[in-house]
């Protein structure tokens, strides 16, 4: 029994070596739904549990796998596993640890694109509020785009016969494939830092999913928003949406609408500013007519034909309005002196000295002021007298007060 005792190190050790060896343990593939999810930002590694209905598995991704999964997981999302199965010999537990993570049921690049499109929606980057308009007459158009294949042809071929003043200068860029996001990403700021535009169109023709993934880059994506040179996003087919077409000022259903949008009509802008001259031109042709027929009314005019008869008629009008306004002004005169006399009878009748003339005197001192009473006088007090006829001064010699 001695010989079989063993220590739960020693066989947590022993269950390892037996699944290390095991050549179908060394490559599996498990399928489940995660739960338990803690990405471990410090290290990058992920650590979660795969289940089913009936069963569970601890599972394991160190950060060296795990940077290459294109989605974000979540609980609740089934997944396919790939990887190795084998025994933590500290906790006694066998475990997953995953090499390759892929959704299951449904594409990864789908929900990596989801999940994207989700976070640069929250921060605002689709709103309408932040896109520019595009100029109505651009002299300088940019083309981000590969400069083979058809899209690139026909975008050239409908600018020039659109506009053919416009001046088109091409970025050559990759579209598809491993460095393709860096590669249209450097041509928006090409033409934003060192070769300015009026406006730009990004983008390329048809073609699967992952040939249009380029243009679902986050980098990609913030540098299309972060443009200040308008962008038109002309990537694929009309059914075909990426995420910058969402961030670009304006989304074109293929390039060659794109070309079309970018320019206005050069024919319809020629009809246009052919009709404003005819416009222009009838207009001014009838203010000069109506200004031609106000100077013959006023050459035929008889104040023009004749200076004196003008002036006749304005020195009628000038005694009308004279006359017109001397009424008023003597009938108020008259009104006044009526007035004013009836006042003077009023103010004489009630004038002191008219008793004088009765026979009676006043008797002023030598301030002028009227004396009333005897006991304002004292002997010797020089005095004047006004009589109806005239005034004389006198000296008081006698005061008789009660007489």
């Amino acid at each position: 029994m001695s010989d079989r005792l063993l220590t739960v190190t020693q066989l947590n050790e022993y269950l390892k070596l037996m699944m290390d060896n095991n050549p179908f343990l060394a490559d599996v593939f498990v399928r489940g739904e995660i739960s338990n999810f803690t990405n471990h930002y410090k290290t990058g590694h992920f650590y979660f549990s795969l289940k089913d209905e009936t069963g569970t598995l601890r599972a394991v991704m160190f950060r060296s796998a795990a940077q290459y999964v294109t989605f974000k997981p979540e609980n609740g999302m089934k997944v396919i596993l790939r990887g190795r199965v084998s025994v933590f010999p500290r906790d006694g537990q066998y475990q997953i640890y995953v090499n390759e993570m892929q959704p299951d049921g449904i594409g990864a690049l789908y929900i990596a694109y989801e999940q994207l499109r989700r976070k640069l929606e929250a921060e605002g980057l689709f709103e309408a509020s932040r896109k520019k308009p595009l100029p109505k007459i651009p002299a300088v158009i940019g083309l981000v785009t590969s400069p083979t294949g058809a899209a690139v042809r026909d975008m050239i071929d409908i600018l020039s016969r659109r506009f053919p003043c416009a001046r088109v200068i091409l970025y050559p860029a990759l579209v598809q494939g491993q460095g393709a996001a860096e590669s249209v990403a450097a041509g928006v700021r090409f033409f934003n830092e060192c070769l300015p535009v009026d406006v730009m169109i990004v983008g390329r023709g048809g073609g699967s999913a992952e040939d249009l993934w380029a243009f679902n880059d986050e980098m990609l994506a913030r540098t299309v928003a972060a443009s200040r040179v308008p962008v038109i996003s002309a990537v694929g087919h009309e059914t075909d949406v990426t995420l910058c077409d969402f961030v670009a000022d304006l989304r074109a259903p293929t390039p060659s609408a794109a070309a079309e949008l970018a320019v206005p009509d050069g024919t319809e802008l020629k009809n246009a500013l052919a009709a404003k001259e005819t416009l222009l031109y009838n207009t001014l042709i009838s203010r000069l007519t109506a200004a031609r027929g106000a100077v013959n009314a006023l050459a035929s005019a008889r104040s023009m034909r004749s200076p004196l008869a003008y002036l006749d008629d304005k020195r009628m009008s000038l005694i009308y309005l004279t006359q017109k306004l001397e009424h008023p002004v003597e009938r108020c005169l008259l009104q006044s002196k009526n007035r004013f006399a009836a006042l003077c009878g009023k103010l004489d009748t009630l004038n002191p000295l008219k008793v004088l003339t009765r026979g009676y005197a006043a008797v002023f001192d030598r301030d002028g002021n009227a004396v009333s009473r005897v006991g304002a006088l004292d002997l010797g007090k020089e005095i004047s007298v006004r009589m109806a006829d005239g005034t004389f001064d006198a000296t008081v010699t006698d005061v008789r007060k009660g007489e």
